[in-house]
């Protein structure tokens, strides 16, 4: 496991000018761009393709955290690697092949991520966590920015930290949904080590916004 990571989501960024928005990133000394894609059919709601995250590319050398909301994901593993993306996160509930589908994006030499949704139960993950680079357990429901907090969820994130430890795995764990400078800290103690925000940081300036998750982190 790593050290404590902030992953901004462009989701919350301003559209109309994501090369500015990439560069204010990068100054804010975040250490990941959350790169949410969403198909309509898994999530009620679209976003972004390949073409986007390899529009996106040219304009910075951050990693790019691709959190893939779509049905049949393996579809578009080798889109997304020749796209620039660096880690590509799926959900178990999006495929019938979880496992070869995990294996494929390593093939293609990203680093491989899974997800599970609040209703979802950790024993879905077990499988295939020897597989991850890093598991991501969703703290809202998926599909659209500026949810509440579900606490709920911070058991699944104990319970991934406890499989982690007893198995003597090495992957991170990441949160997503809700995340602001109180619930860092709990998501920080359940476990996590990578945090994703979107319209905490995004409603105000952005490495004021960055440097208020770390001060939480270090409270």
């Amino acid at each position: 496991m790593s050290t404590y990571k902030i992953a901004p989501s462009i989701l919350a960024a301003d559209y109309a000018n994501f090369a500015g928005e990439l560069r204010r990133i990068e100054d804010s000394g975040a250490d990941y761009v959350h790169i949410d894609i969403m198909d309509g059919q898994f999530v009620p709601n679209i976003s972004f393709g390949a073409d986007v995250v390899a529009s996106l590319r040219k304009h910075s050398k951050l990693v790019f955290d691709c959190h893939l909301m779509v049905v049949d994901p393996e579809r578009y593993v080798d889109q997304f690697a020749q796209a620039g993306a660096d880690i590509m996160t799926i959900h178990t509930e999006a495929t019938d092949h979880i496992h070869g589908a995990l294996q494929k994006i390593k093939a293609a030499g990203m680093k491989a991520g899974v997800v599970i949704n609040p209703g979802t139960p950790v024993s879905a993950l077990e499988p295939v966590l020897n597989l991850v680079d890093q598991v991501l357990i969703m703290t809202v429901n998926p599909g659209f920015g500026g949810q509440a907090f579900i606490p709920e969820c911070l058991d699944k994130i104990a319970d991934v930290a406890r499989l982690r430890a007893e198995k003597g795995l090495s992957f991170d764990i990441e949160v997503d949904g809700g995340i602001d400078d109180t619930t860092i800290k709990l998501a920080k103690l359940a476990g996590a080590n990578v945090f994703v925000a979107g319209s905490y940081l995004f409603k105000e300036d952005l490495s004021a916004g960055v440097q208020h998750l770390k001060d939480a982190l270090d409270a």
